[in-house]
């Protein structure tokens, strides 16, 4: 399989990437390759397609954004690692189940090799440690292909979630990596991240890049 290129995007506004996203899908072609955005967003709240507008308890100015995304609310904010996996599946022979347990997978290796315990539990997407939600997964397939992805919280301020039933439920408490590692940053958690979920997806090398995607660059110029 050929590799996976890993662009390294720094903060960038939710719904700019979101139509960059949307853009990339609609015009990638069977020799696309597949691509791993690392970034971070500006605080924002995001309703999947299943979201229900009572699990908005009380957004303090943060917007909130209604996607295309699986899944209820979550909230996006600086210190935050948000991964948008844009691969096509057939091309990978696996399905939408397949894909969202080796992110999981891979999240549970990066936090392994911090000695935390990562896990997970039925019938919620994501990892938690303990009792708390360390990560969050909301995916959209459209043409065969994915996009959307996972958050995951390094050294996030955790109180806008008190805002909102994170996840859908009520009452969820949410914890951080640098909750366990003081010194986890952003960055060197993507870096892991990258490198764990290479071989669970089968590609033969990383290729990283800190250019913008075409589409990004226009949304943003």
């Amino acid at each position: 399989m050929s590799a996976l290129v890993v662009r390294e995007m720094g903060r960038q506004p939710y719904e700019a990437t979101w139509e960059a996203m949307r853009a990339l899908t609609d015009r990638r072609d069977a020799d696309s390759p597949d691509e791993l955005w690392l970034l971070e967003h500006p605080p924002v709240y995001t309703q999947g397609l299943a979201g229900k507008p009572e699990h908005l308890l009380n957004p303090g100015g943060i917007p909130l954004v209604q996607t295309d995304r699986g899944g209820q609310i979550t909230y996006h904010g600086p210190g935050q690692l948000v991964g948008y996996p844009l691969l096509d599946l057939n091309r990978l022979g696996i399905g939408v189940r397949t894909l969202v347990n080796r992110i999981e997978q891979s999240i549970i290796d990066t936090l392994a090799d911090l000695d935390i315990a990562g896990l997970r539990r039925e019938k919620a997407p994501g990892v938690f440690v303990g009792d708390a939600k360390i990560a969050s997964i909301g995916l959209k397939v459209r043409k065969g292909c994915t996009y959307h992805g996972l958050a995951f919280n390094v050294d996030m301020d955790l109180a806008p979630f008190a805002g909102i039933n994170p996840c859908g439920f009520a009452g969820l408490d949410m914890c951080r990596v640098c909750d366990f590692v003081p010194d986890a940053t952003v960055p060197g958690i993507g870096g892991k991240l990258s490198q764990k979920l290479q071989p669970l997806l089968g590609y033969d090398r990383l290729e990283h890049s800190t250019d913008l995607p075409d589409p990004l660059q226009s949304a943003v110029a």
